[in-house]
């Protein structure tokens, strides 16, 4: 018995060290493991919010150069055919808000950049044909109003689309009334000016008459008296180192044409406008009149016959800034009636976009475009902006010139300049037209 006993006590003994020696193990255990689990929260997961802090400002930085690189190189930009920009309205809308104290710095570029183009644009112009007027047979078929001579021998235009809306003709001229008004205090513009074509009232000025620095609105007069001096849209012209190297010289918004490629004179007039082009423009120039300067001449006798040359002047046909290159605001906007009264100018105004002819250079063509008129289309402004031209100069600011037609068939030409951004300037654009369409209404 005593053996027994004592062999007994002895395996209950090793029962119990094997028991502490696991108790102590699984305390090591847990002890490691709490160790680690203080070392991760203590290290790695700070040192992770660390990188996704640096990360998130790295992603927010590039976000800002590209919105930037965006805003700079469409529309008036350094190439016509600009990557697409996505914006949100609430972006959209914040970013109008807060830029009234933006300072503004970079070169000639508008900025306009291009938006999904709604199949909604044939409603608003179906809203519209009220105010439509019936085209001549001559327009039907093809030829331009006040110049058919010179289109005989050339190119006939194609048929007008039917959102091309005719425009009150007349005397260029407006004037204030006791119902003027400034702007509301949410438009950006430093200046701008609201035209009714029709009565020849300014509705609605904020330093309208002052002078300004026109930049690329220049183009809208640069249009108007090239397509005054063209006969035949299907003649060519030959681009030239010299423009090439002005352009680039000046830091110029191009179509993107290149050395030796032989265009058409219809392109040269679309690239001047859709995605003004400092290399169609002054190519334009050299066609009509062989040189820019003897075609700035042009521009300014233009200016004479409009009854404008006491307060605007031209230097060059692109836009560039110079001190002798000024006009007003309220100018712009008789320069815009002007054009529209032509036919051509009409028809290029409208365009969103335009694919240039196959070249040597460009076998597949330009596709260039409007990049104001594509972004503004889905705005709910009251009724429809039908033509427009945008501009921008470190001196100048973001500026456009627009024509509008409400639902009822009224017709606004707004002007503004200075308005902090190219979406700050479509959305004063939006804003002054549903304000001023809303009262009408």
């Amino acid at each position: 018995m005593g053996f027994e006993n004592q062999y007994e006590e002895g395996i209950q003994e090793q029962i119990r060290l094997q028991r502490r020696r696991e108790r102590a193990l699984q305390s090591r255990k847990k002890r490691r493991l709490k160790r680690r689990m203080r070392w991760v929260f203590t290290r790695i997961v700070p040192f992770c919010l660390v990188c996704l802090v640096l990360l998130g400002g790295i992603v927010f930085g590039i976000r800002g150069i590209v919105m930037t690189v965006l805003d700079h190189t469409s529309g008036d930009g350094k190439q016509a055919k600009a990557p697409a920009e996505t914006v949100s309205a609430t972006e959209e809308t914040a970013d109008a808000n807060d830029a009234k104290d933006q300072i503004i710095v970079g070169e000639d570029a508008a900025g306009d950049t291009v938006s999904a183009e709604p199949d909604a644009m044939q409603a608003d112009a179906a809203q519209t044909d009220a105010a439509q007027t019936d085209l001549s047979q001559a327009d039907e078929e093809g030829t331009l109003g006040g110049n058919d001579e010179q289109l005989e021998e050339g190119e006939k235009l194609d048929e007008v689309p039917s959102d091309i809306v005719e425009v009150p003709s007349g005397d260029y001229y407006a004037e204030e009334t006791g119902h003027t008004v400034d702007f509301a205090p949410d438009v950006l513009a430093a200046r701008g000016i609201l035209i009714d074509p029709k009565t020849h009232t300014i509705i609605a000025s904020r330093g309208g008459k002052k002078k300004m620095v026109p930049a690329s609105m220049t183009k809208v007069l640069t249009l108007l008296v090239a397509v005054e001096h063209i006969k035949d849209l299907n003649d060519t012209f030959t681009i030239t180192a010299e423009i090439g190297d002005y352009a680039k010289k000046h830091d110029l918004s191009i179509v993107g044409f290149r050395e030796g490629e032989v265009v058409t004179v219809k392109d040269l007039l679309y690239g001047t406008i859709l995605p003004s082009g400092g290399d169609a423009a002054m190519a334009l120039a050299t066609y009509v009149a062989g040189s820019e300067e003897s075609f700035v001449e042009l521009m300014n006798q233009k200016l004479i016959t409009l009854g404008l040359s006491e307060t605007s002047h031209m230097t060059n046909c692109v836009g560039i800034f110079d001190e002798d290159h000024y006009s007003t605001c309220y100018d712009i906007a008789m320069i815009m009636q002007a054009a529209l009264d032509n036919e051509l100018c009409r028809k290029i105004l409208t365009e969103r976009k335009y694919m240039t002819a196959s070249t040597e250079q460009n076998p597949q063509g330009i596709e260039i475009s409007n990049w104001f008129l594509r972004r503004i289309e889905d705005k709910d402004c009251g009724g429809t902006v039908m033509y427009a031209k945008t501009g921008y100069v470190k001196e100048s600011g973001y500026c456009a010139v627009s024509y509008a037609i409400s639902a009822d068939g009224d017709p606004l030409i707004l002007v503004t300049q200075d308005s902090g951004s190219s979406w700050k300037c479509i959305y004063d654009h939006v804003r002054i037209y549903s304000a001023f369409f809303s009262v009408a209404g």
